[in-house]
């Protein structure tokens, strides 16, 4: 079967975003002042053949962990459908 798997990976929150940060600057200068944080993150998604979305899913989980998410500046969360 193929699925599809959504990693999100994210700046770890004790870490400062420098283009979170820069964007929301952009957001102040454009009237926009309620909004008080921005993290900026990627979202990858990849078409996986495997048995059960459960396989699917240590695929995903092991491809963030190898190349897609650095784990010291990182987190990552991995979503898996048909």
């Amino acid at each position: 079967m193929i699925f599809t798997a959504q990693v999100k990976v994210m700046p770890l929150k004790e870490l400062l975003d420098p283009q979170g940060k820069a964007v929301l600057g952009g957001f102040k200068n454009l009237g926009l002042s309620s909004i008080s944080d921005v993290r900026i993150g990627k979202n990858i998604s990849l078409q996986i053949e495997a048995d059960t979305i459960e396989i699917a899913k240590q695929i995903a989980e092991d491809a963030a962990k190898k190349l897609l998410a650095n784990p010291v500046m990182e987190m990552f969360e991995v979503t898996v459908s048909q």
